[in-house]
Order: C-alpha cells, then sequence, then structure tokens
C-alpha cells in the first residue's frame, strides 16, 4: 500500500504532502535529528547515516507488514522549500483486529511554529480513523512528556482529548514528569 496524502496550502502556510519515506530522506533526515529538540523527545533519535539507514528500512518493512505507517512531511510552497522534508509524522503499534494505534509526529527546527505539526497530524488521523481506505481504526492514542507542551497544544488543536497522566517510564517520559495520554476516536466510532 503507498498512500500520499496532501494537506493544502493556507493563509501563508505551504501545502504539505505526506508520503512514505524513501532512501533519498536520509541526509535531510539525519539532519532534523541533529536538532537538540528532536533529540530530546524524541525515543530513538538517529545519531549516524547508518542508524539513520537502519529506520528508514524499519518504516519501509512496517508498511509491508502493516504494523506502521510512517509519512515523511514535505513541502509543497514556500520560498525555496518545495519538495523539502519538514517533519514526520505516522501511525504505530497496528495490529490486527486491535481497534486502536498511536500516532507520533515531528517538525523540523526552521518549521516549529507554522502549524506543519497540527495539520501533518490531522490529516494522518483522518486517514486513520475516517478515510474508506484507512485504517479504519476506533481510536488513536497519543503519548508525550508532560513537559512537552508544544505537544500539548497540537494535541489539543488536533482533537485529541487528555485522557490520563501516564508515570514516568524512562526513556519516553523520564522521571519525575511523566506523560499525558490523549486519544481521538473515530468518527464512525460507537460508543456504549
Amino acid at each position: 500500500m503507498a498512500v500520499h496524502l496532501s494537506v493544502e496550502s493556507v493563509a501563508s502556510l505551504p501545502a504539505l504532502r505526506l508520503r512514505p519515506w524513501r532512501d533519498g530522506d536520509l541526509g535531510e533526515l539525519l539532519a532534523a535529528h541533529r536538532d537538540p529538540e528532536v533529540r530530546r523527545w524524541t525515543t530513538n533519535p538517529l545519531d549516524d547515516e547508518a542508524a539513520a539507514a537502519r529506520w528508514l528500512e524499519a518504516q519501509q518493512e512496517g508498511w509491508e507488514a502493516g504494523s506502521r505507517y510512517s509519512f515523511a512531511v514535505v513541502a509543497e510552497g514556500g520560498t525555496g522549500d518545495r519538495g523539502r522534508l519538514v517533519g514526520g509524522a505516522g501511525v504505530k503499534e497496528v495490529e490486527p483486529e486491535k481497534v486502536s494505534a498511536e500516532v507520533g509526529y515531528w517538525v523540523a527546527a526552521a518549521y516549529r511554529g507554522q502549524g506543519v505539526a497540527s495539520r501533518a497530524l490531522e490529516a494522518v488521523s483522518q486517514w486513520a480513523l475516517d478515510v474508506p481506505d484507512g485504517l479504519e481504526l476506533d481510536r488513536l492514542d497519543l503519548l508525550h512528556s508532560v513537559e512537552n507542551e508544544p505537544s500539548c497544544a497540537v494535541a489539543e488543536k488536533t482533537g485529541y482529548a487528555l485522557m490520563s497522566l501516564l508515570d514516568p517510564l524512562p526513556p519516553q517520559f523520564p522521571a519525575p514528569s511523566g506523560g499525558h495520554l490523549h486519544a481521538r476516536a473515530s468518527a464512525f466510532a460507537v460508543t456504549g
């Protein structure tokens, strides 16, 4: 399955294209992972080309296995940004007969504060939950460190309700802060 998602441009924000990762993304991916903020919040920071190559291979294997759908987020407009990697987003922990999965995202330093995370997360969430040819899950979970306030704002902006506080669990939620669990249900999910 090769899925490509599009996010239209709005006001001063460029259009975004979400596509499966490619081997040719290695250089831009590794450059993004040199950013201290990406390294701070990512549970699997990439330190060198070999690590980045293994990560890219794992994303491709996830698509093939149907267990992980990881997208490169690429700018489609703007001043010199066309085709440039601006972040990543995806759905992981997808299992047969399991009605929920987890989402994650990150944004390259130069593109933070421009709506990339919320727009990419919204596209991935709609595809996974509500689009007929999507994953058709009932719920998506979003986990982040309590200290990651920008991630909390993105979760709330995209309809992920805060469900619970999570105890510290290194390396995801280093002590003493713990984490937040946000969740978003499918528009078609039956509650009862």
